[in-house]
């Protein structure tokens, strides 16, 4: 009788989870979008790390449905801000916020790079550490209408969602506890996304030529 009772208190157990997660993992990654202090990334790997270890259905394509609508919501409100300010004559703090985050050398290489390759541009973007805003800050200077940067978006962001939550599934597939998942899943992400910025830092730091 107490394991019947134990088994029935314990089956809403995930289904309550499930109510939390997805609205907490919407709204982090939406706010992410609009001011990338929040770890996105390692949010959804996380995410998916947990999904692994739930028994209801559809868990994993429920965090992969979650994180990449966030993402892309979370981009065009950016976009649409950033937009306003192109068209006006003051600007915006929002544009100068973009700005702020888009080096010059970023800048040049990502018009370049989407003048050359269009929309293409746009999925990578997405998949390069601090490679999105700097892109982003391309269209707007390019004045591409919200539509045009939405068709290129909604793929990156699909990709996106994809891979890192390849990164969770890796990760929790090594070890057979969730937190250690997780952990794993946190420590992975920050060396993926933080290993490009270390390797320039590393070559603007080498002997200098006589």
């Amino acid at each position: 009788m107490s394991r019947l009772g134990a088994a029935v208190t314990s089956i809403p157990a995930e289904p309550a989870q499930q109510a939390f997660g997805y609205p907490s993992l919407f709204l982090l990654v939406l706010i992410g979008a609009l001011v990338p202090v929040v770890p996105t990334g390692a949010l959804v790997s996380s995410a998916a790390v947990v999904a692994m270890h739930q028994s209801l259905p559809f868990s994993m394509l429920m965090v992969f449905a979650t994180a990449s609508l966030a993402a892309f919501c979370g981009d065009m409100a950016l976009y649409w801000l950033g937009r306003r300010g192109v068209g006006s004559r003051n600007g915006s703090r929002w544009l100068e916020a973009i700005r702020s985050r888009a080096p010059e050398d970023r800048l040049e290489q990502a018009q370049e790079k989407l003048a050359e390759h269009d929309v293409a541009v746009l999925v990578l973007s997405r998949l390069v550490p601090a490679g999105r805003i700097p892109v982003m800050l391309a269209c707007l200077l390019a004045e591409w209408p919200l539509r045009r940067f939405a068709r290129g978006n909604l793929p990156a962001c699909l990709a996106w969602a994809v891979t890192y939550q390849l990164i969770g599934v890796l990760s929790g597939a090594l070890f057979s506890k969730p937190w250690e998942g997780v952990a794993a899943a946190i420590a992975l992400t920050v060396l993926v996304s933080g290993a490009p910025s270390v390797w320039r830092r590393l070559r603007g730091q080498g002997p200098a030529k006589a």
